[in-house]
């Protein structure tokens, strides 16, 4: 085999021994990674989860529900005795949907119970004065991977791919008690009913621009949209009173909406909310069912297998007391210095970026001004809250009921308690991620970073590492997650997170040529299982190019910094093996890279890449000058 040099690929020089000696699991899309730490942080409270089980001791009233929720859904045979009758009785209600004044006076039924419907409303901030809740609206989701599945040079992907889940629903459908050919039909119309809304739906891409969900009309307006569908009805039903304004986040598919839903569609409809409804409930009935149900994702993803009993269990309880959950992880597996640590390197990399901002040349002083505002009002959460918010105080459920009206009653208890929020002050105290989650994020509309603690050890973050190497690491991540305030959407929001234009328009030109010059870089690579869509991934790729820089200009400031250590363990962190077919569909609906891509085109841009390794133009990691782009 050919050496891999450096000069040339960073990621496979770094990676390549993991790579070649990663084994991607039966029942996952991918390894290594951030995978590869969920999965530790998965294998140490599945063990807390069956400790607390047999020991019958518990930390808190939440851990108690959560391991009973997590005995109840690893019984097979008690999951195997309800068999697919709870979900039969759950869609029972849509016999009752016999014109549109039915669905209207339905409505609230239909969302509480998780049936699919062609408009979702619920209660969000809103953008432009985040202290207060509007109420949003928003379409279907589509059967394929994304919207731009529809399109008509993707024809040959999609007939292969619903052809796949018609299969799947067919299998499933044949646990029902309806006749055969009632069956099919009720299949080809689920079809034809997704297929509309395809026309309609927004795409990944679309919906990554994400302050273009922000367009607030009156009640009225919205309800002339809504054809027969009595609007004021189900408003009403829902919040006791008829708000004057809701936020329709897709434009295009409300005004098409009389289109999707009629009297002469409604058949269609009923039959579509029937099969996609089986299917959504099909990971709560029996081992079978589940099987049956997630054979199209793993078609999608490539995967052989479903995850065990006992994983989807934890899963599925940790994930509804994800909160307490969390904070039994990070008050046992996440120390206080460590705490003090990071949080000092947070503090570091925020001033930093402040001193940045005074000399970047995109921005005038007075727009300066408001980005070090931004700066200094920006919220750090990291490890895990100090307590849990009082929506888990109410996630009780009847320990006999079967596992599927277990998980009803949950999610109309959380539907409730969202809805309840309209009238109520927003709550920026709330974490965005609990404590064991590998993963980070900033809120641009908090304007808020949260990090927590179980992405926090290595190789992304150690007391054990040096600060080159947690630099390169964690350090790249947190001003990633910082750059997202001033990324293509995150520029758009002020320092308390309103939509809201604090650029001079000679600013923002200035800034808009950056963005496009990142979108170039990175649009069109051609990889094994497919192009990449610069546009869709740039305000990413914008929040790697940050982290960067701002990590650098630290390194530059310490003392015994190693380059060499830092990008190293940048591309370290990125080490992933995925199935091909996982690859192909992220390119489609995730808004980040490609990891390969994460880790070899950042570092291109910066003179200190060239100076540690020594990188010529004659490498394969080299770019020139005039292509490389600073923002931030």
């Amino acid at each position: 085999m050919e050496k891999i040099r450096i000069q040339d690929d960073l990621y496979t020089f770094v990676n390549q021994k993991a790579l070649d000696e990663l084994v991607i699991p039966d029942d996952k899309p991918v390894a290594g990674g951030f995978s590869e730490l969920a999965d530790g942080v998965e294998k140490t409270m599945m063990g807390e989860f069956e400790a607390m089980t047999e020991g019958g001791e518990f930390p808190d009233e939440y851990l108690e529900r959560a391991c009973a929720l997590y005995a109840i859904a690893k019984d097979a045979e008690r999951k195997a005795a309800h068999g697919v009758a709870p979900a039969l009785k759950n869609l029972a209600v849509l016999e009752d949907i016999k014109t549109l004044g039915d669905f209207s006076r339905l409505y609230k039924t239909l969302s509480r119970r998780s049936i699919p419907t062609p408009l979702n409303i619920g209660v969000e901030t809103d953008m432009k004065n985040t202290k207060r809740h509007l109420v949003y609206i928003q379409g279907a989701g589509v059967i394929l991977p994304d919207a731009s599945y529809y399109k008509p040079e993707m024809a040959p992907q999609k007939e292969q791919i619903l052809g796949i889940w018609a299969g799947v629903a067919g299998m499933v459908m044949a646990k029902t008690d309806l006749a055969p050919e009632v069956q099919q039909q009720y299949i080809q119309d689920a079809l034809a009913f997704d297929a509309i809304i395809g026309g309609l739906a927004k795409t990944s891409e679309e919906w990554s621009r994400y302050v273009e969900m922000y367009n607030p009309m009156s009640t009225e307006e919205v309800a002339a949209q809504l054809g027969g569908v009595e609007l004021g009805v189900i408003l009403a039903d829902l919040f006791g009173r008829v708000p004057e304004t809701v936020v329709v986040t897709e434009p295009r598919y409300f005004e098409g909406f009389s289109t999707l839903f009629s009297s002469e569609t409604l058949e269609l409809y009923k039959h579509w909310a029937y099969v996609t409804g089986l299917l959504k409930a099909c990971s709560y009935l029996s081992e079978e069912l589940r099987d049956m149900g997630g054979a199209y994702m793993r078609a999608l993803t490539g995967v052989a297998k479903m995850s065990s009993v006992e994983k989807f269990a934890y899963q599925l309880a940790s994930g509804v007391y994800s909160e307490p959950v969390g904070i039994y992880y990070g008050e046992k597996y996440f120390g206080k210095e460590a705490k003090k640590d990071i949080t000092e390197i947070v503090y570091q990399i925020i001033d930093t970026y402040k001193e940045r901002i005074k000399t970047n040349e995109i921005l005038g002083e007075a727009t300066k001004e408001k980005a070090i505002l931004k700066l200094s009002k920006m919220g750090v959460k990291m490890g895990y809250p100090d307590k849990v918010r009082p929506l888990y105080e109410k996630l009780v459920f009847n320990r006999e009921d079967s596992l599927l009206d277990v998980m009803l009653t949950i999610n109309a208890i959380r539907e409730e308690d969202m809805l309840s929020k309209l009238d109520k002050p927003t709550e920026p105290e709330n974490w965005a991620m609990p404590g064991h989650m590998v993963n980070a994020c900033y809120d641009p509309f908090v304007n808020d970073i949260t990090f927590p603690a179980a992405i926090l050890q290595a190789p992304f973050y150690s007391l054990k590492q040096t600060r080159s190497e947690n630099l390169g690491g964690i350090g790249a991540v947190i001003g990633h997650e910082i750059s997202h305030a001033f990324d293509s959407n995150g520029a758009k929001c002020d320092e308390n997170g309103n939509i809201n234009n604090w650029w001079t328009e000679e600013d923002f030109a200035r800034f808009d040529t950056k963005v496009q010059a990142m979108i170039e870089q990175f649009d069109g690579i051609e990889l094994p299982w497919g192009k990449v869509n610069g546009a869709f991934i740039v305000s990413e790729n914008m929040a790697d190019n940050g982290g960067m820089a701002v990590t650098l200009d630290i390194m530059s400031k310490t003392e015994g910094a190693s380059y060499e250590e830092y990008f190293t363990n940048w591309a370290r962190v990125w080490c992933q093996k995925a199935r091909p077919e996982y690859s192909t569909m992220l390119l489609s609906v995730d808004v980040h890279g490609p990891c390969v891509l994460r880790a070899n085109i950042p570092p291109r841009n910066f003179r200190e890449w060239y100076t540690a390794f020594g990188v010529t133009e004659e490498d394969g990691m080299y770019i020139s000058p005039n292509k490389r782009i600073v923002i931030w």
